[in-house]
């Protein structure tokens, strides 16, 4: 076991509450009777719908295709009968085709029954590769980066570490720490196929010391193995975003624009790399995932796996809440998405739905800036969110763009510790999808962002 470390710069320290769920075995959550299964759940260029209405599927099969090979296949979670095609908001609030597929027969259980294991050590590197990208795996930790683009670099990138990031730095959250002390050995064994697919002897697991347990029971798991350690990590947010592990790892920093692979790392999600062991081994596609259902009002809150396309309403109503929700957000409190309706669909990189009651959800309205300078003093990049919202507020997205808006991770800090309230992160994540639109705009003004 290595030593404890922490990215350098910036960060803060929430309250946790992952008391609210950490102790609690994951369960399957109900069989949902239809699921929307969105063709739009990842980086990269929606798949290619492959059914129409009518279509009979068994839980595994494929509906929607990948487009090119930056995109990732997307596969019925349940079998029975497709009875609509539509074309409806994500948690993310950007539409996707969807594909809806009501429940039919028999639970076979995981697709079909008994899956046939097979062992990885034999199989040669590009068939373990095509099985990553046939599954559909993509990150599970929440960016949905399709899995078999950042395992195939290009052959001017030496990858010689792999980071197995089981941080889950996120308040509420606690879907990883609880597939660390269930599936640790798959987990491990996923990571032994990646090290075995980039040619790498060097591996570490890092998670942060309030998972103490996880820590322990990963160490001992890895004690056998002489090319992986497990790195503790002192708990600060946002260390579970790829470049701030990397710098608590490495001591480090990934370029502004680079990517890790260009200090030689991969990282991966610990979800990741069970989804990864199950395609190898098993030839299963991400069908469902393990979703954290939390908050104090949540009467069974809890680790769930569920079936991708379940609706948020669904997996509610089976927990159960004590009163009306206020809030409902996809995701943690930091990084998360708040929900409008809740007929919208889990996908793969939905890893909590986190209900807060109306006494937690402060109503400040948004307040001038006072120039306090704690927004800067948080910031993990190393920005200046202050000066950015500004620029952004008077839609100058080209100056914007040169400070930094693109090395912003939206991790939410700046936001948090803000006095007068501004929602910095909405400023940023709206001044991307500014610079975006501008492309398709010819001679006209991008739509422009009030005035504060």
């Amino acid at each position: 076991m290595l030593g404890l470390k922490r990215f350098r710069g910036g960060g803060v320290h929430p309250p946790e509450n992952k008391d609210l769920s950490n102790h609690n075995r994951i369960i399957n959550a109900d069989l949902p009777k239809v699921v929307k299964i969105p063709l739009q759940q990842h980086a990269g260029a929606a798949a290619k719908c492959i059914v129409e209405t009518g279509t009979e599927v068994k839980e595994g099969d494929l509906i929607g295709e990948a487009v090119g090979a930056f995109s990732a296949n997307v596969h019925a979670s349940i079998q029975g009968k497709v009875i609509d095609i539509v074309k409806e908001s994500t948690v993310t609030g950007f539409e996707s085709e969807m594909v809806v597929i009501e429940f039919e027969g028999t639970f076979q259980g995981q697709i079909g029954g008994q899956p046939l294991k097979v062992s990885w050590e034999g199989q040669a590197r590009d068939v373990i590769l095509k099985k990553i990208r046939a599954a559909g795996i993509v990150g599970l930790g929440g960016a949905a980066f399709p899995t078999h683009i950042k395992v195939s670099p290009p052959e001017d990138k030496k990858i010689e570490l792999i980071v197995a990031n089981g941080v889950e730095c996120e308040p509420y959250l606690t879907c990883d720490h609880r597939l660390m002390l269930e599936k640790g050995m798959e987990i491990i064994e996923g990571l032994k196929i990646l090290q075995r697919l980039l040619r790498v002897d060097k591996a570490i697991i890092g998670i942060e010391n309030n998972k103490q347990d996880a820590i322990q029971y990963m160490d001992a798991l890895c004690q056998k193995e002489e090319n992986i350690d497990i790195l503790p990590l002192k708990v600060n947010y946002p260390q579970g975003a790829e470049k701030q592990l990397i710098h608590a790892a490495l001591g480090k920093e990934v370029p502004s624009g680079g990517l890790p692979m260009d200090l030689g790392c991969v990282v991966s999600n610990v979800g990741t790399l069970l989804a990864v062991y199950e395609a190898v081994v098993f030839d299963k596609p991400i069908t469902d995932r393990v979703v954290t259902v939390t908050g104090t009002i949540v009467k069974k809150p809890g680790n769930y796996k569920t079936k991708i396309g379940t609706t948020i309403q669904d997996l509610l109503d089976e927990c159960g809440l004590t009163e009306e929700a206020e809030k409902v957000i996809a995701g943690g409190p930091m990084m998360g998405f708040a929900q409008q309706f809740l007929d919208i669909p889990i996908v793969k990189g939905t890893s909590g739905i986190l209900v807060l009651s109306q006494k937690e959800v402060e109503a400040n309205e948004e307040q001038p800036c006072i120039r306090c300078g704690a927004c800067i003093r948080v910031c993990p990049v190393y920005l200046m969110p202050c000066t950015m919202k500004e620029l952004a507020n008077a839609n100058l997205f080209d100056e914007v763009k040169e400070i930094g808006l693109f090395d912003c991770i939206e991790c939410g800090c700046c936001s948090y510790v803000c006095p007068s309230k501004i929602p910095l992160v909405q400023y940023f994540r709206l001044g991307k999808l500014m610079i975006k639109a501008e492309k398709h705009y010819i001679n006209h003004k991008v739509p422009t962002i009030p005035i504060s």
